[in-house]
């Protein structure tokens, strides 16, 4: 048993595994997450839009909008983040 074997064990990750697969699964839960969040704000942009009596293709292209803007802002603050890596 190597010394990087012997910190696997000891901080819980079993033998035969590494370090990598839960950073995996947590960035897929954010990436998960942030189309979630900007699914919903989408949504609520259409709404909002439909209230305020827009036509259904103005709504949609508000809901467009929105969507992209909250992925567009989700990658610049991962890029602030990994910039601070």
């Amino acid at each position: 048993m190597n010394i990087r074997t012997a910190t696997f064990v000891c901080v819980g990750i079993p033998a035969g595994h590494t370090a990598e697969e839960p950073v995996l699964a947590t960035t897929l839960l954010a990436i998960a997450l942030i189309l979630v969040i900007a699914l919903l704000a989408a949504a609520g942009a259409a709404k909002l839009a439909r209230l305020d009596g827009a036509s259904y293709p103005t709504a949609l292209t508000h809901a467009a909008i929105t969507f992209t803007a909250t992925l567009t802002l989700a990658a610049a603050i991962a890029t602030a983040l990994a910039a601070l890596r």
